[in-house]
C-alpha cells in the first residue's frame, strides 16, 4: 500500500494534471517553425521569451527528450491560458530564490528585528544545507517531461528530492512565528494563516512550473517540519553564545568551510554546492558582524524584557525605513559586484591561472579550477553581504541619523 502511494505521488502525470488545472495547455508535439507573420497577426515578444499572439500568451519551455541519443532538449511553445496563476506562481517560486534572500534578510535586519533575524538565518542555513546535500545523495530526477512540462529551467540541473523550496517555505515563515510569538504581542492566528498561504504558494508554484513531483514537496515539508522541532530551541539557546563568544563563532566558521569542502558529490555537476556556499557564508558573515557589535560595546542588552507591543510607523519612521532600504540595497549590489571581481582576481592570481580564460572556458563544470574559483567568490561575496548588512550599513545609518533605535539592543 505504501509503495503504491509513493509511486502515485512520484507520478509525473499527476504533475501534468495539476498544471492543466491551473491553465497550462499541455501538448506533446515538437514545435514547428513559426509561421510567417501576417498583417492581421499580432506578435509581441517580451524580454523573458514570452510571446503574445492574437491575445494568447505563449511561454517557451524546455522538455526533456524521450530519445536518449538526442542530447539537446526539445523546445516547445506552451500556451498559458491563465495570466493570474502564471504571474502568481512566478512570484511564489521567487520566495525561495537568491534574489528573495538578498532582499528579505537585509530588510528584516534594518527595519524589523535583528535578534529574530539571526535565529531565522541559522535555521534557514541548516535546513537548506541538509536539503541540498540530500538532493545530491539521493539523486532523484525531477518530473519526466513529457508528460509534465518544464516551464522553468533555472534549477533544472539540480535533482528533485527533497524540494528545498518547500523546506524554506516551512523554515522561514513558521520560524518567524516561533521566534516572535513570545517576543511581540500580535495575533498568532493571523500569522499562522499568512505562513500557511506563504508555504502553500511556494509549494504549488514548484508543481505548476513542473520542477517537482508531489512526493518531492511532501518530503520537503515533512523533513523541514521534523528538523524545526529540535532546531528552534537549540538555535534560540546558542544565538547568545555566537554573538558573545569568539570560540563559538570560530566553530561556526570552521563548520561553514568544512560543509563546502566535504559537500557530497553526485554523478554529475549540480548548482547545489554553490547554493550551500551562499547560505553558510551569509550566516557566518552576519554572526561575525553581531560579535563585533557586541565586543565594541555598540550592542547592549535591552533593559525592558519582552514581550513588546508592535509600534506602527509614523511618517518620519516610514521615510527612514525607505531611505535605509534603498541605500542598503544599493550597497548590497555594490558589495556583491566588487567582492566578486576582487575575489575572482585574487584566487586566479593565487592559482596562477588567467581569469579571462577561466571565465570563458568550455565545460566549466568539469574544470576544477573554475569550480574552486566560483565557490570562493560565492563564499566571499555572500559573507561580505551578511557582514555589511549587520555591521557596516547600520553604522552608516547611525551617522546619517536614519538608524532604527532598537537595532543595537536586540540580543
Amino acid at each position: 500500500m505504501w509503495r503504491e502511494t509513493i509511486e502515485d505521488l512520484k507520478d509525473p502525470h499527476l504533475v501534468a494534471r495539476i498544471q492543466q488545472f491551473f491553465g497550462v495547455d499541455i501538448t506533446h508535439e515538437k514545435s514547428s517553425p513559426s509561421p510567417p507573420q501576417t498583417d492581421d497577426q499580432s506578435r509581441i515578444i517580451e524580454k523573458n521569451g514570452t510571446v503574445h499572439e492574437n491575445g494568447k500568451r505563449i511561454v517557451h519551455a524546455s522538455e526533456e527528450s524521450l530519445d536518449p541519443a538526442e542530447k539537446s532538449p526539445i523546445e516547445r511553445r506552451i500556451p498559458v491560458n491563465n495570466y493570474f496563476w502564471y504571474y502568481l506562481f512566478l512570484f511564489g517560486t521567487e520566495l525561495g530564490d537568491e534574489v528573495f534572500y538578498c532582499s528579505f534578510i537585509p530588510f528584516w535586519f534594518w527595519n524589523i528585528d535583528g535578534a529574530v533575524g539571526r535565529r531565522i538565518i541559522l535555521v534557514w542555513s541548516i535546513v537548506m544545507t541538509v536539503g541540498q546535500a540530500l538532493k545530491d545523495i539521493l539523486c532523484w530526477p525531477r518530473p519526466a517531461c513529457p508528460p509534465a512540462v518544464r516551464l522553468q529551467s533555472k534549477w533544472s540541473q539540480e535533482y528533485g528530492m527533497p524540494s528545498t523550496h518547500a523546506m524554506v517555505g516551512v523554515a522561514i515563515p513558521f520560524g518567524i512565528i516561533l521566534f516572535t510569538m513570545n517576543r511581540y504581542v500580535y495575533s498568532i492566528c493571523s500569522a499562522v494563516v499568512v505562513a500557511v498561504l506563504w508555504c502553500s504558494l511556494i509549494c504549488l508554484s514548484r508543481l505548476y512550473l513542473g520542477m517537482h513531483t508531489v512526493l518531492d514537496i511532501f518530503a520537503g515539508l515533512g523533513l523541514a517540519g521534523m528538523m524545526m522541532i529540535p532546531l528552534v530551541p537549540i538555535v534560540d539557546f546558542t544565538d547568545h553564545y555566537l554573538v558573545t563568544n569568539e570560540t563559538a563563532l570560530f566553530v561556526l566558521f570552521v563548520i561553514s568551510v568544512a560543509t563546502i569542502i566535504y559537500y557530497p558529490t553526485s554523478d554529475r555537476w549540480t548548482p547545489t554546492r554553490g547554493d550551500t556556499a551562499m547560505v553558510v557564508s551569509v550566516t557566518t558573515g552576519v554572526h561575525l558582524a553581531a560579535l563585533i557589535n557586541f565586543k565594541t560595546g555598540a550592542m547592549q542588552p535591552v533593559l525592558v524584557p519582552p514581550p513588546y507591543s508592535i509600534i506602527w510607523p509614523t511618517w518620519t519612521m516610514l521615510g527612514c525605513t525607505i531611505l535605509r532600504t534603498v541605500l542598503g540595497f544599493c550597497c548590497v549590489l555594490a558589495t556583491k559586484a566588487i567582492t566578486k571581481f576582487l575575489g575572482y582576481t585574487t584566487i586566479c592570481a593565487i592559482l596562477r591561472v588567467n581569469s579571462k580564460d577561466l571565465m570563458n572556458s568550455e565545460n566549466s563544470h568539469e574544470n576544477k579550477d573554475k569550480v574552486l574559483v566560483d565557490l570562493f567568490c560565492k563564499y566571499i561575496s555572500c559573507f561580505m553581504i551578511g557582514f555589511n548588512t549587520v555591521y557596516l550599513l547600520p553604522n552608516v545609518f547611525t551617522i546619517m541619523g536614519i538608524e532604527r533605535p532598537t537595532f543595537y539592543t536586540e540580543m
